[in-house]
């Protein structure tokens, strides 16, 4: 595989006492609704796994079947959700599973300890355990396994060569424009096909230039419209995909992925953006992200939103200014 730290540039800085103390390299990307790019820092052809950015591409063989027709947008922005496996989320992924006579033992994606406090206090206090609803993909999976039962699967549709995963494959080349080089296996057990940053991006603008004109695109808007409309759902309370959808009044649809993988699909600019931070810091990944749809016009960088991501001065445990995050020289027109 390639190296992906080739032509990567500085996008993100730390600087302490006058001083660049930290500095995060990386990729990104834009392109608009044709596929073209109009925007690139760093090498546009570096190879990533997209890991949980891409959930929305993995959910459009859910649609585009027919098997989630009636699915609640609610639902279609669960299915795209890295959530923290909060009460709001464990609910809606169990009445999902009891919907289609499943159960938390058909799920394939793992037991995982949820992020969310109040939650993972619960389960202290009542001595209960963590399960494989509480994971940050049980949403995913849930529709994994209703497109299954559709399309009448093996009960292990996690696996890369089962029909679940070979369908979503064939969707993810076709709005990536490229055949994946390969996949490596997500935390949540699914594969996760890799692709170039400009070819994530290219797929986040074919959501963005969408319109309810075929199949593939009303089901697209279906899905970009489902996340601005629930970010709560994607996310949760104080995560940057959520307060950043709110910020933007619900209508740029912003997801990341493990190891600081960003996208953002803007549908009145047209435009998709991708980008992939080096190190997998989420610090720089969500400051780039908030830089560039700041640069799109579709955020406000005076949006306390976007200054809890960027621009702010970092202080310390006694509220002394010490520092400051900002974009480096030359990214995102800074």
């Amino acid at each position: 595989m390639s190296d992906v730290s080739i032509g990567a540039v500085p996008m993100v800085e730390l600087w302490r006492g006058g001083r660049l103390e930290s500095q995060h390299r990386g990729h990104a990307v834009i392109c608009d609704a044709t596929g073209q790019v109009i925007d690139a820092w760093g090498n546009p052809d570096a190879v990533i796994y997209p890991r949980s950015s891409c959930k929305m591409i993995q959910a459009l063989p859910l649609l585009e079947s027919g098997a989630g027709a009636g699915l609640s947008d609610r639902q279609l922005a669960l299915a795209c959700a890295s959530h923290q496996g909060a009460a709001l989320h464990v609910g809606a992924v169990s009445a999902w599973l009891a919907d289609l006579g499943l159960g938390e033992p058909d799920l394939r994606c793992g037991v995982q300890e949820p992020a969310d406090i109040a939650e993972r206090n619960r389960l202290i206090c009542t001595g209960d355990s963590a399960c494989q609803l509480h994971n940050t993909c049980s949403g995913k999976h849930a529709g994994f396994l209703m497109l299954n039962k559709h399309l009448r699967g093996g009960p292990d549709y996690v696996e890369p060569d089962h029909i679940v995963q070979t369908t979503v494959r064939q969707a993810f080349e076709e709005v990536t424009g490229e055949v994946s080089p390969g996949y490596g296996i997500d935390g949540c057990s699914a594969p996760t096909f890799a692709t170039s940053v400009g070819g994530l991006a290219r797929a986040m603008a074919s959501f963005a230039g969408a319109s309810e004109t075929s199949t593939r695109g009303t089901a697209m808007v279906r899905l970009r419209n489902a996340m601005g409309r629930h970010p709560e759902m994607v996310a949760d309370e104080t995560r940057a995909c959520t307060e950043l959808m709110r910020a933007m009044s619900g209508n740029v649809a912003v997801k990341f992925g493990a190891e600081a993988i960003y996208i953002a699909i803007l549908p009145e600019q047209k435009i998709g953006i991708a980008l992939k931070i080096l190190d997998g810091g989420t610090r720089a990944s969500e400051a780039a992200i908030t830089g560039l749809l700041a640069r799109a016009g579709a955020l406000d960088p005076a949006h306390p939103a976007a200054l809890r991501r960027l621009g702010g001065p970092i202080t310390n445990w006694r509220g002394i200014h010490c520092g400051d995050t900002r974009l480096a020289a030359g990214f995102a027109g800074a």
